[in-house]
């Protein structure tokens, strides 16, 4: 994983903050997702945040790759949130199917 482009940290109460940075493309899509999957699989924090202050745009898959990550988190009791989309991101977040509870700070 190249720290320039994926950001992970773990909050005080235990929430895992994913933070990409810059566009999010077809390049880091496997390890987005594989970092998305083996938080919600095998870390299993009562919450994940994807945290999109600093990505002005997502590729198709990616898009697709965190509206999954909510769902897999719904069936294993992990609250996945998005936080600070841009007004077109959380657009696409909803066409994507990602609930609008779970988008915050748009």
């Amino acid at each position: 994983m190249r720290s320039s482009v994926l950001e992970v940290s773990t909050s005080p109460d235990g929430s895992v903050v994913i933070q990409p940075h810059g566009s999010v493309g077809p390049d880091v899509a496997v390890e987005l997702r594989q970092l998305l999957v083996h938080t919600v699989r095998r870390v299993r924090p009562l919450r994940l945040i994807v945290d999109l202050a600093d990505v002005p745009e997502l590729d198709p898959i990616n898009l697709g790759s965190v509206a999954a990550a909510c769902g897999l988190g719904d069936d294993l009791q992990v609250a996945v949130f998005v936080d600070n989309p841009n007004g077109r991101l959380a657009e696409q977040l909803a066409a994507a199917g990602v609930p609008a509870q779970r988008v915050r700070g748009h």
